[in-house]
């Protein structure tokens, strides 16, 4: 006899707990998946809002010379964290840990 979503009532118990066990993981893995884009998408957000309110922090001045170094002396800063947050994006995109 089948039931209404599929389980054989009145079958092996221990293919149903198999079958409702195999269900549960791949509930559990397309959570995890989604919590890991979720994570990527904010990471990946806050790096690029970061950079971008930092270099509108910066007043540079002076010659033209004097911003370009002003802008790369920022960058120099600026550049590893980005590029830690964009890092750790990628791991959560890829799935990686």
């Amino acid at each position: 006899m089948e039931g209404g979503f599929g389980f054989p009532f009145g079958g092996d118990p221990e293919e149903l707990m198999r079958g409702l066990r195999e269900f549960a993981e791949r509930q559990t893995e397309a959570m995890q998946e989604s919590q890991r884009e979720q994570f990527a998408t904010l990471t990946l957000n806050t790096a690029v809002e970061l950079t971008g309110a930092a270099l509108q922090r910066i007043g540079v001045t002076g010659a033209v010379d004097e911003q370009a170094l002003a802008l790369r002396d920022a960058m120099r800063v600026l550049f590893p964290e980005a590029v830690a947050l964009v890092s750790a994006a990628r791991q959560g995109f890829m799935g990686e840990r």
